[in-house]
């Protein structure tokens, strides 16, 4: 029972190997991540792909399988719900509408929101897809990420102005991203839209690459309001991260 166990907690620890590097890696790489054995790494895999959780691509390298999306969108939709309680502290907390995002391929996606109760307030529906270049929440998933990762995603998206004020040099938005792990928050300052302002947290520590964030109108969420918010919202984070975390890690 106890090697059960072991051969289990092994395959999910190559199956967070296989996330952490992007959802692809080669056998030789997963010996060197995980510290295993080769022929221990070689049987799970096999069990994995026979599972359909990984599948093994035509040069032999391992991936990320399409059975995981069902458990993916599962654990999302939960995801969504056990925020709202967060997310609702934070609106009584700034007044603001506050929303919660993961990183899934190349774009942020929304997978909760909890609205202002201001008459004229942001809304975004849940399961909205956006580019991470031009929103506070996509700032935040980004600056957790090493630049190499980041400009691959940057190569792909194209990097589009949805505003005046939109970052489109790959080289400058990589200042943001570092100026943004420095202050431990980012701001879209009506680079998505002109009139919305956001400010976004990441959630530190989280299984999963996910924001937080306040937006509302900008006359209203003013720049020197940011200095209030953002402590506010990075305890919320912080709390709400370790309820994310498995047992043995908090």
């Amino acid at each position: 029972m106890a090697e059960a166990v072991r051969s289990l907690e092994r395959a999910f620890e190559l199956l967070e190997h296989l996330a952490d590097a992007g959802g692809e890696m080669a056998l030789s790489e997963l010996t060197e991540v995980s510290g295993l054995p080769m022929p221990t790494i070689y049987r799970l895999m096999r069990t994995l792909v026979n599972r359909g959780y990984v599948r093994q691509e035509p040069s032999k390298r391992y991936a990320l399988g399409p059975r995981l999306i069902r458990l993916g969108e599962g654990a999302g939709r939960l995801l969504g719900s056990w925020a709202r309680p967060a997310l609702t502290t934070l609106v009584d907390e700034v007044g603001e509408t506050a929303n919660m995002a993961v990183l899934e391929g190349d774009e942020a996606v929304y997978v909760a929101q909890v609205p202002s109760r201001h008459s004229m307030r942001m809304f975004t529906e849940v399961g909205r897809r956006v580019q991470p270049h031009c929103t506070g929440v996509g700032k935040a998933l980004l600056s957790q990420l090493p630049e190499s990762r980041v400009r691959e995603i940057l190569a792909r998206t194209g990097m589009e102005a949805q505003t005046p004020n939109t970052f489109t040099d790959p080289d400058s938005f990589l200042v943001e991203l570092e100026r943004i792990r420095s202050l431990g928050y980012a701001v879209d300052d009506e680079e998505q839209e002109i009139g919305v302002r956001c400010v976004a947290v990441p959630l530190p520590g989280a299984p999963a690459l996910t924001a937080l964030s306040v937006s509302g109108p900008s006359a209203r969420m003013k720049r020197e309001t940011v200095n209030d918010v953002v402590p506010v919202m990075r305890e919320v984070a912080e709390r709400f991260a370790r309820e994310l975390r498995p047992p043995s890690d908090s």
